[in-house]
């Protein structure tokens, strides 16, 4: 009887981690949205990930010291260096670039077509091969990118937009892939500050930038940023490894799955955009590619 109250807590925990990921992470689709009206892609990637690593040192300082300190070894450098770069680095530039030009529902849609290209990349890098559904979803997936970018195809800024959120689910989908071995030697809340503060250096040429950018930016513009960088960064990456760790992957994948949900909603709310008609239909199609990927035959 206590095993069944302690695993049923478990799942409840879990499932509200879960549910604070989603909200976290969708709202940072909308902030992003905000910011880059005044802050560039690469000043906001900087400013983001610097402070990210700052909060996320700060979270692991807190704390309890683990009795033997796990380091990184050195064949765990490279796929680290990796998803630092692409998970933290090329994919913050991309989707804030992307934000520039595509409202947040749209850009988060684009962007959750990643666990399809996981599966992709699983299917060539791990040899678990290519099922009939993985086939059929990513075709599905495919023709609702081809939708939304002829619904935004009335100026190239869109169809740059749509290019870049594909460029950032490539990022996202290697970088998953290149940690998901680090995972099983190291803390997770290791690796995502590593791989951040990785993704910080790797923006440091837009320091300049930075600097000339937030001097002139309003007061609002800049607490937008402290958020991105504490919330959907800091937090909603820490209540991620909270949840994955009580939960199966699997369960966990399917609740990305709401992020661009919750993202339409915060930004017609708070933005009062909200995609097109058509736009709508390719992130549905996108979204049921990625959920008829990940059935089991």
């Amino acid at each position: 009887m206590t095993i069944r109250i302690d695993a049923s807590s478990r799942l409840s925990l879990a499932s509200g981690a879960a549910a604070v990921t989603v909200v976290l992470w969708a709202s940072s689709f909308v902030a992003i949205r905000h910011v880059g009206t005044e802050i560039s892609a690469g000043a906001l990637s900087l400013a983001r990930l610097g402070l990210g690593s700052i909060f996320l040192g700060a979270l692991l300082l807190t704390r309890p010291r683990p009795a033997v300190r796990r380091w990184p070894a050195q064949r765990d450098w490279l796929p680290l260096i990796a998803c630092g770069v692409l998970w933290f680095g090329v994919y913050n530039l991309a989707l804030n670039e992307a934000e520039r030009r595509l409202d947040a529902g749209t850009a988060a849609m684009l962007v959750h077509i990643a666990p399809l290209l996981i599966a992709v990349l699983a299917g060539l890098g791990l040899g678990e091969g290519f099922p009939r559904q993985l086939v059929i979803g990513g075709l599905v997936a495919f023709a609702g990118i081809v939708v939304i970018g002829t619904s935004t195809s009335s100026g190239r800024a869109e169809t740059w937009g749509v290019v870049l959120c594909v460029v950032a689910a490539i990022s996202y989908a290697v970088g998953v892939v290149t940690q998901k071995p680090l995972l099983s030697r190291l803390p997770a809340a290791e690796v995502t500050w590593l791989a951040c503060t990785i993704g910080a250096v790797v923006c440091l040429p837009f320091a300049p930038a930075l600097v000339n950018e937030v001097r002139a930016a309003d007061a609002a513009t800049i607490w937008w940023i402290v958020y991105l960088a504490a919330f959907p960064t800091a937090l909603g990456f820490t209540t991620w490894a909270f949840a994955l760790r009580r939960t199966s992957a699997g369960r966990m994948g399917v609740t990305v799955y709401a992020v661009p949900v919750v993202a339409i909603v915060l930004g017609w709310l708070l933005l009062g955009e909200a995609p097109t008609v058509l736009a709508l239909a390719g992130g549905a199609l996108c979204l049921a590619g990625v959920a008829v990927s990940r059935r089991t035959a």
